[in-house]
């Protein structure tokens, strides 16, 4: 039995080490390109952008109780 188990995991083992370069370049190249896209934006119009955007979704003031 546990020579079963030590080949499913061998199995496992390389069916994982041989997919995951090629299921993760999809995933690099995203995030590739959003460094490019990032890194061609100035950083004070990214703050612009960010200052805006918590702006108009900030959290609405709580409400004092009043007496």
């Amino acid at each position: 039995m546990k020579r079963y188990i030590r080949w499913s995991l061998l199995a496992a083992y390389l069916i994982v080490v041989g997919l995951w370069p090629t299921a993760a370049a999809p995933i690099a190249a995203a995030f590739a390109g959003i460094a490019v896209i990032v890194a061609a934006i100035p950083g004070p119009v990214l703050l612009g952008i960010g200052a805006i955007a918590w702006l108009k979704h900030r959290p609405a003031p709580a409400k004092t109780a009043t007496a």
